[in-house]
């Protein structure tokens, strides 16, 4: 017994003190070592997927991706391109583009703006964010959940052929997406220990500010904040009014410095595609598409995972599942859908896809192996088969710039007999030839108007017949799907039209857009 005491006495010196909190500061050192680590892990591998990612994507999805965003980045920077009716009409801002045309103003003054640079960097600027925004998203469920749940949430994440099709591209649903996650990491859920209100909410202003839309999805999670607030009138004055105020002088300044005159984007954008409906000329869907189709197609094989994550979740997560379904019900009302539009709500479905894999104990690795393959033939498809003509096209027309200095051969004067913004321009090609399309703007009130492209399918032969009366206006190259060969044979024999191409571009021929791109060469 007396060992006993002396070996407690000698636990309680002043000593044992100082050693204890030695001991207990390395340990902190030690789990600061060890958490920084995991960090710089997770980063590591973010980075590396994100840039294979961006790589394995060489297929086109929808116009916008260039002609809202590298096309006018081009033409701000080289002066040379062409801008869609939408920059005309003031509806679109100049943040976004003017971000790639930082980029691009960079390669210009180190003297290295070659077309494969103007090509591929903004997209692997676009993939580091992407990159850091999946490591914020990570760190996310990791402070709400155990290390487990936020492992398997992180690769459900990662599995998504969706974000894999889309996360790299610069599309401004891409951006908002990945702001979206990060802001997701600072918002005041309970439970999380990285909540910052001035930081959130200054990522979903910059959300809104490169698309308005983006207010769709924060609109229940701001007033699930400003509820849940102990002191709303601060928040209000503090945060709410003075991000949104200086948001929006910043973005008036640079659309009325580009544009060089007064434009609120924001106005415009609300007025033409809400109250006049002009974004329904480009489509229209029954109201129940996004539920019975959209949605489906965008979460792809994680909709049983996303299901059983609902149920089982807790009750924390609700104004997850409710801003999910909110977003779907507003843009249900929406006559043009699209799958992009609701691709930002992602991040909050892996959160419950990720709470049901990791509950699944026994058979997740089996369902996470199902998974995995379930989404990567799809992505790997969508990402360097389907729809790639459209870019590989642009990369024969590159040739086509070594001509434009040549005193023996004709200028190019290429014609894209092609469904309007059918591939990108100028931003892949770089060099001032002459091209042309045929241009579809929406109709703004014009009586009986009827835009050039539709002109021009419902009667090709004639449309050409009109439109080039002699030889002299003819143009060099022309470029169409194959579906209009047949139609317009005539007038290819005609004017000694040859075929020099003939590129793939998709299994799934619809309506205009063909199988195969051809160039035709006028001889």
């Amino acid at each position: 017994m007396e060992n006993i005491r002396t070996r407690f006495k000698f636990g309680n010196t002043a000593d044992d003190v100082r050693l204890r909190r030695r001991k207990s500061q390395l340990y902190a050192k030690e789990d600061a070592s060890r958490f920084n680590s995991g960090v710089l892990r997770i980063s590591v591998f973010a980075v590396a997927f994100r840039l294979l990612n961006c790589f394995l994507v060489q297929s086109s999805f929808v116009p916008d991706e260039y002609w809202q965003s590298l096309e006018v980045s081009h033409r701000m920077v080289f002066n040379y391109g062409y801008l869609t009716w939408e920059w005309k009409e003031g509806i679109r801002g100049f943040t976004y583009p003017l971000f790639f045309a930082l980029v691009y103003k960079i390669l210009h003054y180190i003297n290295y703006d070659s077309v494969n640079l103007l090509i591929w960097l903004p997209r692997i600027v676009q993939a580091l964010l992407a990159a850091f925004a999946d490591v914020k998203f990570y760190f996310f469920t990791r402070t709400l959940e155990n290390d487990d749940v936020a492992k398997w949430t992180f690769f459900c994440h990662l599995c998504s052929w969706f974000t894999f099709y889309c996360c790299t591209r610069t599309l401004t649903n891409s951006m908002e997406a990945t702001l979206t996650s990060l802001a997701l990491f600072y918002f005041p859920l309970p439970g999380s220990k990285t909540c910052s209100s001035k930081k959130y909410l200054t990522l979903v202003a910059m959300a809104v500010l490169i698309r308005p839309t983006a207010l769709i999805i924060w609109f229940p999670l701001l007033m699930y904040h400003f509820w849940k607030d102990d002191n709303k009138l601060r928040l209000i004055t503090h945060n709410y009014i003075p991000i949104g105020v200086l948001t929006l002088v910043v973005s008036t300044v640079i659309d009325c410095i580009f544009y060089e005159k007064w434009t609120l984007v924001q106005m415009n954008f609300l007025r033409f595609n809400v109250f006049h409906g002009v974004a329904e000329f480009y489509g229209s869907h029954p109201w129940h598409w996004y539920f019975t189709q959209g949605f489906a197609v965008v979460i792809g094989p994680h909709l049983p995972l996303f299901i059983h994550g609902c149920i089982i979740a807790s009750k924390r997560y609700r104004v997850l599942l409710v801003t999910v379904l909110w977003t779907i019900v507003v843009y249900s009302f929406l006559p043009h859908k699209e799958f992009r539009f609701i691709y930002p709500v992602l991040p909050f479905c892996m959160v419950f896809c990720g709470i049901s894999l990791s509950s699944l104990k026994t058979w997740r690795r089996h369902v996470a192996y199902c998974l995995l393959v379930t989404n990567l033939l799809p992505a790997l498809y969508t990402g360097l088969v389907h729809q790639r003509g459209a870019l590989d096209v642009m990369k024969h027309l590159q040739t086509l710039c070594d001509t434009t200095s040549s005193t023996t051969r004709p200028q190019p004067d290429i014609l894209f007999l092609m469904p309007c913004h059918s591939t990108p321009f100028y931003s892949h090609l770089h060099c001032p030839v002459k091209m042309r399309f045929l241009e579809c703007p929406p109709d703004l009130g014009q009586e009986g108007y009827v835009d050039e492209s539709e002109l021009f399918f419902r009667d090709p032969l004639h449309w050409l017949r009109v439109s080039f009366p002699d030889l002299y206006s003819l143009p060099t190259h022309l470029l169409l799907f194959d579906v209009l060969e047949k139609e317009i044979s005539v007038f290819l024999q005609e004017n000694k039209y040859v075929k020099t191409a003939a590129i793939f571009h998709t299994h799934f021929a619809e309506g205009r857009l063909g199988g195969s791109i051809f160039i035709y060469e006028r001889h």
